[in-house]
């Protein structure tokens, strides 16, 4: 009976650092096209581009939730916002399936 749990423990640790890694990845995807956007990236870079196009289709649900007049902060909070809530329920997922 306890190689049955140990095993059980073993698999729900191995799904809550999946789970954890695909929502930091994701975070990252999103805060690396924040940091392009501030640093002025030539959108016309292919690499820009494919980022851009992610965290955009990451970030569609958030992106005009808020309005502001200045661009840049509507891009930081507006692309921000997923990339926290991304970390903040995927590590709680994470953390519930380490602990089940």
């Amino acid at each position: 009976m306890r190689t049955h749990t140990r095993v059980h423990a073993r698999g729900s640790g191995q799904a809550a650092r999946a789970v954890a890694l695909v929502a930091d990845v994701l975070a990252f995807v999103i805060a690396l096209w924040i940091v392009l956007y501030l640093l002025g990236a030539n959108r016309s870079n292919g690499f820009v581009d494919f980022v851009h196009d992610a965290a955009t289709w990451l970030a569609t649900w958030s992106y005009d939730l808020f309005t502001f007049s200045t661009e840049w902060v509507q891009v930081v909070v507006g692309y921000g916002l997923a990339a926290v809530v991304y970390l903040f329920v995927g590590h709680l997922v994470a953390g519930w399936l380490y602990r089940r």
